[in-house]
């Protein structure tokens, strides 16, 4: 039988070694002290000290009184952030893409809001765990596929289960708008080209009816319990968010007039390639944007050259709410979602307005912005200590990774294979 469970890990390509033991509560106060404080909201602290108790933390300044007990920590010429957030990623659903047994970010049928992606999260996700050492602490973990495709919740990067990582459960409603053009299916014949999509109006109503069925579902008084419709009911007296998955101007325009209609009251779109034509609209709409991946070559002929690396840019400037969530990538660059921000700064955007696409601005979509997403007083301690700039993939090095004030490990199997084979090399290097 040990043979048999031996050959088996092999072939599906996963480790026999769990994920480290989740970090203890914090027992006793802990103090940064003298560092560069990113707040996260713009704000730059010089030496400062940042004191945190019973995961929150109770004071921070530049001008701080040293304490005399608990845990000190010396940070002189390093950096502390918040705690980096990643939003509408299936992450701790996926562990091996091509492995089904491990795959768990889409379910059967194309209406499903009541399918919870949170009692399908893998805690001890290898993926996952490869989030910490970048900085990123905390994702919004997302049902994907069919046209609603379920409901995502937002979680925690170091629990023994999902019921101890969720952070805020069935925050939202993630849903993919239909495309007005399609690609030409070449081997039906059709030019390569784009199309017309022929059922787009077809596909628009059928939502619409569903979402005005949905509401009618929740206004009456004796009912029949409908899974499907009573999970979209937070989307009409606002405790859950529409999370809209749509690119062309078109599409995110009708996506988000018909939500309006239909009385949809926080709304949200992912991906937004083409946002920027109609950042007018969506701000006048106070609709939010998580922008997809800035590492991208154009889309269309007729794009700018950059148009994917200074789109964050653009709608900043336009005065949109932004956040980053790298849609179209891998799931597991998500931990590189540090360096897409840092991109933005190339592309001149004020460093500190790129941080927030990670920090402040991600959390106000997500609606946790009253715990997380800023350092300040009364807020969770979720941040991180690196040697450097968190944007900079040179010098974005952790020392030290807080989740609501523990202290969490940054030891990944990715990190365990560096020290193994930099310890072969030494030993070649010293002829051994």
């Amino acid at each position: 039988m040990k043979k048999i469970f031996l050959i088996i890990a092999i072939v599906f390509g996963v480790s026999l070694n769990a994920q480290q033991t989740p970090a203890p509560t914090q027992t006793e106060q802990v103090a940064i002290f003298g560092a560069t404080a990113h707040i996260g909201n713009g704000e730059v602290i010089e030496n400062c000290t940042i004191i945190f108790k019973d995961g929150k933390i109770t004071a921070i300044g530049a001008d701080l009184m040293a304490p005399t007990i608990g845990t000190m920590i010396d940070a002189k010429g390093k950096h502390v952030y918040p705690g980096f957030i990643a939003p509408a990623k299936p992450l701790g659903l996926v562990e091996v893409d091509a492995v089904r047994a491990s795959d768990d970010q889409d379910e059967i049928g194309d209406m499903i809001p009541h399918v919870r992606s949170i009692i399908a999260y893998n805690a001890e996700s290898k993926v996952v765990e490869s989030m910490r050492p970048n900085g990123v602490l905390l994702g919004q973990v997302t049902p994907q596929g069919g046209t609603i495709s379920g409901t995502s919740s937002i979680v925690q990067f170091d629990a023994w289960n999902w019921e101890d990582a969720a952070v805020k459960s069935d925050d939202g409603i993630h849903m993919n708008w239909p495309n007005f053009f399609r690609r030409g299916r070449w081997w039906m014949g059709e030019d390569r080209g784009f199309v017309p999509n022929k059922d787009y109006g077809d596909q628009t109503d059928n939502i619409k009816m569903f979402f005005l069925n949905s509401s009618a579902y929740g206004q009456a008084t004796e009912k029949e319990k409908n899974l499907p419709f009573a999970a979209m009911e937070g989307l009409f007296d606002g405790s859950k968010r529409l999370y809209i998955h749509a690119d062309g101007e078109k599409e995110m325009t009708d996506a988000v007039n018909m939500a309006k209609e239909v009385g949809v009251k926080h709304i949200v779109i992912v991906g937004g390639y083409r946002a920027n034509k109609i950042a007018g609209f969506l701000k006048e709409n106070n609709v939010a944007v998580l922008v997809g991946v800035t590492h991208a070559l154009p889309e269309y002929d007729d794009d700018d050259y950059d148009l994917p690396y200074k789109l964050p840019k653009l709608l900043v400037d336009a005065g949109l709410l932004v956040g980053l969530q790298n849609e179209e990538s891998a799931n597991f660059q998500a931990r590189n979602m540090a360096f897409y921000a840092g991109q933005t700064v190339g592309q001149g955007l004020d460093k500190e307005k790129a941080l927030q696409l990670l920090t402040s601005n991600t959390s106000k979509i997500l609606g946790i912005d009253d715990q997380y997403g800023t350092l300040e007083v009364g807020k969770s301690a979720t941040l991180f200590i690196s040697e450097g700039d968190a944007l900079d993939m040179r010098t974005n090095q952790l020392s030290k990774a807080y989740i609501d004030g523990r202290d969490v490990s940054l030891e990944t199997h990715q990190t365990k294979l560096w020290h193994r084979y930099m310890g072969k090399f030494e030993r070649e290097k010293a002829g051994q």
